[in-house]
């Protein structure tokens, strides 16, 4: 079986929910498959635009309340952890997650937990304490007596301690507030852990919503490594649709990177496909609850009509080898980069158009202006948009502009050149079709 590198990055698309826009309105229970499909939503706390799960969410479901991503977490459908990085992840992985963090993870996040756990746990003993007797409490409930510095970017010892209770496993995001974390024990944020210890008698907080109290009723077994290792393994394969060995670790930041030889094992049981790309000297991988879409892959029947901007923590682009391997695309996330050396802006969006990325634009959303600011767009080089185009990458441009509460569009800088005004013109025309139905 022979895919063509069209077809490839077609397959990827289709799996990650991003080959077509959304057929219908976009529901809770969309929200919450969508992070189930990816198998991770990584967190960002960047908010010139949208924070980052908050944007993935809408390059596939379109416009949705954002506040539905926090009630999936306070009502425990989704848990946050270390993984790809820090991460949203379906309440079904929580065990994998917490022994995978526990016995083979190395996060500088981790390492940095367990330096507090050796030199200070008497003060994470009494914090523990602390929320077990009064509650959940959020890193702001405290505060910094003036002129103390402190370690972990500035974190004051309470934030870092909440932080290492939290790698720890020992305490869990409850939820979030204004997108700050609000920590609690870990028993009464999930109370399968306490199934899990034969606890017959979970601590429930009467309040939580009825779908965190149904996982509990469940019978739980705790995974081995082995079982964790695999698992991941076939999760990152699925939520790629197709991939080569070598970026199969980078989904989870499972180690060791991959080889061919290493899922022999998958081929053979017939969980894994086996493929080739046109141009590749390298097989590619398709797990098997993938054979239907493969199936249209080659076939030619996956047709890619999305035009979206997508997150710079969007996994179509998180691996850098893999977007350049697969899309042609060399993406670099600039916002931590001093601003003198910076190429394409701060936050930079890449821009996906019918199966392709065809260029990126650092936006900026002036909310209390109602603005929209696109301060610097750059067409992929070499790729000079055609009319339809640039039609659909106004719309894309206008729709994300509307969810932001911001609707009108200011494009201050594109290259070419020629390019903005073809945008304008664009944008001017969606405005006066839109105004007149």
């Amino acid at each position: 079986m022979e895919l063509t590198l069209p077809q490839a990055r077609q397959l990827q698309l289709a799996a990650q929910g991003l080959l077509q826009p959304a057929s219908k309105p976009a529901t809770r229970a969309g929200l919450r498959a969508s992070v189930a499909c990816m198998g991770l939503l990584q967190i960002d706390t960047i908010h010139v635009v949208a924070r980052s799960p908050y944007l993935v969410l809408f390059s596939r479901l379109g416009a949705y309340p954002q506040h539905w991503l926090d009630e999936a977490l306070a009502q425990g459908a989704l848990f946050e952890t270390w993984a790809h990085e820090a991460c949203f992840a379906p309440a079904e992985d929580l065990l994998a997650h917490r022994l995978y963090n526990r016995e083979a993870r190395k996060h500088w996040g981790l390492v940095n937990a367990q330096k507090s756990h050796v030199k200070q746990r008497a003060e994470l003993d009494k914090l523990l304490a602390l929320i077990r007797d009064n509650g959940p409490v959020k890193s702001s409930d405290f505060e910094r007596p003036e002129g103390i510095p402190s370690a972990w970017w500035g974190w004051k010892d309470e934030k870092r301690w909440l932080e290492a209770l939290f790698a720890s496993g020992e305490l869990m995001v409850a939820r979030r507030e204004k997108f700050q974390r609000v920590y609690d024990l870990a028993e009464r944020v999930a109370p399968q852990l306490n199934v899990l210890a034969g606890n017959q008698d979970p601590i429930v907080d009467p309040l939580t919503p009825s779908v965190r109290l149904a996982s509990a009723e469940r019978s739980v077994r705790a995974p081995t490594l082995a079982e964790v290792r695999a698992q991941f393994t076939e999760k990152s394969v699925a939520a790629l649709g197709l991939t080569q060995a070598r970026w199969v670790h980078d989904y989870y930041r499972s180690k060791p990177r991959l080889k061919d030889t290493d899922l022999d094992v998958l081929v053979e049981q017939g969980r894994m496909l086996r493929v080739a790309v046109e141009g590749w000297s390298v097989p590619a991988y398709v797990h098997s609850n993938q054979s239907a879409l493969l199936k249209k892959a080659l076939a030619g029947k996956l047709e890619a009509t999305h035009t979206a901007l997508l997150s710079p923590f969007d996994p179509i682009v998180w691996d850098r080898e893999r977007a350049l391997t697969l899309f042609g695309f060399d993406y670099r996330l600039e916002c931590y980069t001093p601003e003198a050396k910076r190429i394409h802006g701060y936050f930079v969006l890449p821009i996906l158009c019918r199966g392709e990325l065809i260029g990126r634009l650092d936006a900026k959303a002036h909310r209390a202006e109602g603005v929209f600011e696109v301060k610097a767009l750059h067409a992929q080089a070499g790729c000079a948009w055609t009319d339809a185009q640039t039609i659909d990458v106004a719309a894309a441009i206008q729709r994300c502009a509307n969810w932001h509460a911001t609707p009108q569009v200011k494009i201050s800088h594109t290259r070419p050149g020629k390019l903005g005004a073809a945008l304008r013109r664009a944008l001017r025309d969606n405005l006066t079709e839109s105004s007149s139905q």
